[in-house]
């Protein structure tokens, strides 16, 4: 019975991780013609991790904006507003791709912290420096994430899907 209990268990909590990426199998309505429903169910959890990615990207851009101090740092401060809106661009192209597959675009806190695989950004009000060092390697993590997400979504037959990743 207990194994039988963990399965079920497991089970449930495969499906509840699918249905918060926006792809729980058997309930998405392909929207793309010749896009197998298991294909579509793929891109739209790798379009959901990206809009993930991006909708923090969003949130650490404005904390690094709020909290840099010393030399140089209205240069920076005024460097990353535009910043801030491009990532917002690119949050809101993939929540509509995701939308556009027959999938729901999750952008809540709780799916953003759910969905994350990696450390929060852990700078505080810091010297202009040791932002932009920290955000060299959080764009670095970004980009390479993108770049795989790209390769998948090729595997998948989802082409169309890559430019919203382009770098």
């Amino acid at each position: 019975k207990n194994t039988a209990k963990k399965a079920s268990a497991k089970a449930t909590a495969a499906n509840s991780r699918a249905k918060r990426s926006g792809a729980a199998d058997g309930d998405v309505k392909t929207t793309i013609a010749g896009l197998s429903e298991s294909s579509t169910v793929a891109a739209i959890r790798t379009l959901q991790d990206r809009l993930v990615a991006t909708l923090d990207l969003q949130l650490t851009l404005k904390h690094i904006h709020w909290n840099v101090v010393g030399m140089n740092f209205i240069a920076i401060h005024e460097m990353l507003d535009p910043q801030v809106d491009a990532v917002r661009l690119q949050s809101d192209e993939l929540a509509e791709r995701i939308a556009t597959l027959g999938g729901e675009p999750h952008g809540t806190p709780g799916a953003i912290t759910a969905g994350r695989t990696w450390p929060d950004y852990d700078i505080s009000r810091a010297p202009t420096v040791q932002h932009l060092v920290a955000l060299d390697k959080v764009y670095s993590g970004v980009i390479e994430d993108h770049r795989r997400a790209q390769q998948r979504l090729a595997e998948l037959g989802t082409t169309f899907s890559q430019n919203v990743l382009a770098d």
